[in-house]
């Protein structure tokens, strides 16, 4: 990180600013373009930084994308670098959910526009049922017999946090932090344990849940909380939000949900700023701007903490055990999320059939992005339902 960069902090800036607002694909394209340009391209980060900046976004909650592009803010010019990035990366798609809020707020009751949701609804749910599988794979192992033998536990955190997550319809954090914890002592159990720690770990969650004053400020400790303790990339926020949002504090109805979900997917940058606009269908601009904070500022400060002193943090084994075992709970919990939202939303034969061909089209056209099969799902929902 000494080395003298071969670029100008508004250089930087100005890429993550155009990344943000051309940038789709979700986290896994993000940080693709991130290493062909920055890397390959322009040679201005080394593949050893970009590499240790993925480890840490892959360490640390929060989304993935946006992590790694604070870290290599951070590579040449620390806190005021990671502070700009960041938020020209952030920003862009920002105003876009917002301005979509808008819209739909104001159109949302239209017949049209509902027969457009209908579509993308059951588009969404294919598009998460089968990214959830993709991150089981990625962050547990394949369906086979020697995985379930060598990762036992964490296919029993799995299963474990799909069934609770399925029967109760809210986010377990309790079981999260568990989960990490029971695997790390098993793994790499390390020297400062004893059962203080176990306390003020255990009482962290309760500090969130107890906590009640106006709707703004619910807002802003309901996606703190989904920040701080949300790994994996950013569809992994799903079983928080939809638990909070839909079934905890009834903000938003099943539907409008999974439209803020699709709103992020046709969208450029991070996929978590989701949240914006479901910030702002609750408590307008202000609602929206909370929520995008609350959300991207513990990754933020994760991220700044803990870069100086990566090196160090990347190889202790407990710190990647504990990240291993709640990651397993976490995508558990996505996989019950995508049970709980598909059978609220597949409810007849066409949502089926589009549900189906948005899978496949991911499965056998590996190039395509999101963004092509939402508007084709938009069409199709309108062509049924207007037609």
């Amino acid at each position: 990180m000494t080395e003298k960069p071969k670029y100008t902090l508004r250089e930087l800036t100005l890429y993550f600013l155009k990344l943000g607002t051309i940038g789709f694909g979700g986290p896994v394209a993000l940080i693709g373009y991130m290493h062909r340009d920055l890397v390959e391209d322009r040679k201005w980060i080394s593949e050893e930084e970009y590499k240790e900046g993925l480890a840490l976004a892959q360490l640390a909650p929060g989304p993935l994308a946006a992590q790694l592009g604070i870290y290599l803010g951070f590579v040449h010019y620390r806190i005021l670098g990671a502070t700009l990035v960041g938020f020209a990366f952030i920003l862009p798609s920002f105003i876009m959910v917002v301005l979509l809020g808008i819209i739909y707020k104001l159109f949302g009751g239209l017949l049209w526009i509902q027969a457009v949701f209908y579509g993308v609804g059951a588009a969404v749910v294919g598009i998460i049922a089968l990214s959830s599988y993709k991150l089981t794979l990625k962050s547990i192992g394949k369906f086979n017999l020697d995985s379930f033998k060598s990762k036992w536990m964490l296919w029993l955190f799995f299963i474990l946090a799909t069934v609770i997550t399925y029967v109760t319809e809210q986010e377990q954090i309790l079981l999260f932090i568990a989960a990490g914890l029971l695997y790390m002592l098993v793994k790499a159990c390390p020297k400062w344990w004893n059962v203080s720690t176990v306390n003020s770990l255990v009482l962290v969650p309760f500090a969130f849940w107890s906590y009640e004053s106006t709707t703004l400020t619910k807002i802003a400790v309901f996606f703190t909380e989904a920040g701080a303790f949300v790994f994996g990339s950013g569809l992994a926020i799903v079983p928080f939000l939809h638990s909070g949002v839909v079934v905890e504090n009834q903000w938003l109805t099943e539907q409008q949900f999974l439209d803020s979900v699709a709103v992020a997917m046709i969208t450029p940058g991070p996929v978590v700023i989701t949240v914006g606009f479901i910030g702002y269908l609750v408590e307008g601009f202000s609602g929206a701007l909370v929520a995008a904070l609350a959300t991207f500022l513990p990754c933020y400060f994760f991220t700044i903490a803990m870069a100086p002193y990566f090196k160090k943090i990347s190889k202790n084994e407990p710190v990647k055990a504990f990240v291993e075992g709640i990651t397993a709970a976490v995508v558990g919990a996505l996989v019950g999320s995508v049970i709980v939202i598909a059978k609220r939303s597949i409810i007849d034969v066409p949502t089926i059939v589009i549900a189906i061909l948005s899978i496949a089209a991911l499965l056998y056209y590996k190039k395509i992005q999101e963004p092509y099969i939402i508007a084709v799902a938009a069409v199709l929902g309108l062509m049924i339902k207007l037609i």
